[in-house]
């Protein structure tokens, strides 16, 4: 009783901590390359910047949900594909983006004065997300 509470409260920590440090990594992702105020810079859109914070939001919420929930829609293909054409075009667009600020880790090894270790941080990183990912596929995918 007390191990199997322990271990739950082990996953919890660990489930809790890997989704701060993603959501970290993805709002200081969307803050240093300034994507949505450049949206809004280049569509004159300034009075909606709420409606644009509320898409984030609500997106981000719907993305999570749709990630644990065990929900099919049963589309029809042509659904599918565009949904998968709008799904490349948001990956794409942050692959540019990213090509852009490829200086991101060492400004920020600079800021946090992690100068001499940054391929020790680079490192966890690596491993971090390889023994995530492993983990994920050995426990979850069936």
């Amino acid at each position: 009783m007390i191990q199997n509470l322990f271990v739950n409260f082990l996953q919890i920590l660990i489930g809790f901590s890997g989704g701060l440090a993603v959501g970290a990594g993805f709002v200081a992702f969307i803050t240093v390359l300034g994507i949505i105020p450049r949206l809004i810079q280049l569509s004159k859109t300034e009075k909606l910047i709420k409606v644009y914070s509320a898409s984030v939001i609500l997106g981000l919420m719907m993305g999570t949900y749709f990630s644990f929930a065990d929900i099919n829609l049963h589309q029809p293909v042509l659904v599918l594909l565009f949904w998968g054409l709008l799904h490349g075009i948001f990956n794409g667009m942050l692959a540019a983006a990213l090509t852009e600020v490829l200086n991101v880790f060492p400004i920020l090894s600079r800021r946090i004065r992690l100068d001499h270790y940054l391929l020790f941080l680079l490192m966890a990183i690596v491993f971090g997300k390889i023994f995530g990912s492993l983990f994920q596929w050995t426990y979850f995918v069936k």
